[in-house]
């Protein structure tokens, strides 16, 4: 019985994987034939693979994807790097220290989790205005970092509940200030934690299209996201010139994830095991 289970078990996980992977490979067969060849169908011979449709994605003379994946990395790592290290310390606080009203403050940091992005765009076009951040990188960075604080605290401050106090203790035993002991001591403890933080952050700054749709739109300062409805072409659709732009896109968070996969898994279940 337990033998049936176990493949009953395997065979649905081959079959959602394949749920995920067949749209993916008619993407890419998508981007690597000719026009002419996927009229009717990405599956059906002959296969005449190429490189030309990502090239024309690259450079294409009015929405360049190369200077959209750079706009991309230019918001994408400052807007990870900053709410890890802000929520990092914020974690830390809410975590070890006894604040007053914090029940009320974790309370409203959930609340926040709650906000749709909908919900805000208005009062936020208008705000940036205000400020001169409007159709800037630093606006739409600071616009993703404040986004993400409310769930980095949440997600760090979990990990930290299961972390040991002990060697913190010892490092005070021994003289370290509360800054040593947690660029030290926690940080290093904290790092599968940060990794994982770090990935789904850049993940979704990376594949952001609302927020930079709101905050961006001088041709130059556009990212990958919003190049991309761009290749369609004027009087057709050029289905291979789109899904190559897709498949580039997507190949940063591919790549990060599967760099940081040892991490990403051990700062999700870590919390639970400790």
């Amino acid at each position: 019985m337990r033998r049936k289970n176990d493949l009953l078990l395997k065979l649905l996980v081959v079959l959602v994987g394949l749920v995920w992977v067949v749209p993916f490979m008619g993407v890419l067969m998508s981007a690597l034939r000719p026009q002419t060849e996927i009229l009717y169908g990405w599956w059906r011979p002959p296969f005449h693979l190429t490189l030309e449709n990502f090239y024309r994605a690259l450079f294409h003379p009015t929405a360049s994807l190369a200077q959209g994946l750079k706009n991309s990395l230019i918001v994408a790592i400052p807007a990870t790097i900053l709410p890890v290290l802000v929520g990092a310390a914020g974690a830390y606080g809410l975590s070890r220290f006894r604040l007053p009203f914090r029940g009320t403050l974790l309370m409203g940091i959930a609340l926040l989790l709650a906000v749709p992005q909908q919900m805000v765009a208005v009062p936020l076009f208008r705000l940036m205005n205000a400020i001169g951040l409007l159709d800037t990188f630093t606006g739409l960075v600071l616009v993703h970092s404040a986004w993400a604080l409310p769930w980095i605290l949440f997600f760090l401050r979990g990990y930290l509940d299961g972390l040991p106090r002990e060697l913190e203790e010892a490092a005070a035993i021994d003289g370290a200030t509360r800054f040593q002991t947690f660029y030290l001591v926690v940080l290093p403890l904290l790092l599968p934690a940060l990794a994982s933080v770090s990935a789904l952050q850049l993940t979704w700054v990376w594949n952001d299209f609302f927020m930079a749709l709101v905050l961006l739109f001088s041709p130059d300062k556009l990212v990958a996201t919003q190049r991309i409805p761009l290749l369609r072409g004027q009087y057709q659709v050029d289905w291979g010139v789109l899904s190559a732009g897709a498949v580039l896109t997507m190949l940063v968070p591919v790549l990060v994830f599967v760099l940081l996969q040892r991490y990403y898994i051990q700062g999700l279940v870590g919390g639970a095991t400790k």
